[in-house]
């Protein structure tokens, strides 16, 4: 029973609705082009040069987030499933890591009414709440960034 709690414990789930038609959020997560402009915490940048995606089943992706210090953090992983426009699975890990030991992230788009889109992100594998100051709030901030792209 205490396994079930530390497996629980590792993972956490963030919703957000974003003023934005389902295919804009998509895109944000599966274009090269978009994705530089809001993968990434505040006051980090990842360069266009350093992002490739091949959003389909057994493909990947790959890029570079550069914090002010110039340290850089490299993030690869592979796709499980692309349900266009509705569902992502794919692992976040660092390049090299095995797909199996690799943390896995879905993302989960519902259309709603006026053009907006409700997008639930749930990470299992890396224990997140709010006010961590590490993923959970790195990834929240990523999705400040994208609203305001947005906006």
């Amino acid at each position: 029973m205490a396994e079930a709690t530390s497996t629980q414990e590792k993972q956490f789930t963030i919703t957000r609705v974003f003023d934005a038609p389902r295919e804009t959020i998509w895109r944000a997560w599966t274009d090269p082009e978009e994705a530089p402009f809001w993968l990434h915490p505040r006051d980090v940048r990842t360069p266009r040069e350093s992002v490739r995606i091949d959003a389909r089943p057994g493909g990947s992706y790959t890029y570079t987030m550069i914090a002010p210090d110039g340290s850089e953090y490299p993030t690869a992983g592979q796709y499980l499933e692309v349900v266009e426009p509705e569902r992502l699975i794919f692992t976040w890990a660092s390049p090299g890591d095995k797909v199996e030991d690799s943390p896995l992230i879905t993302v989960t788009l519902a259309e709603l009414d006026g053009g907006r889109t409700e997008m639930t992100f749930h990470l299992r594998g890396i224990a997140g709440k709010p006010g961590d100051g590490y993923v959970h709030d790195g990834w929240a901030e990523a999705f400040d960034i994208l609203a305001e792209h947005l906006a």
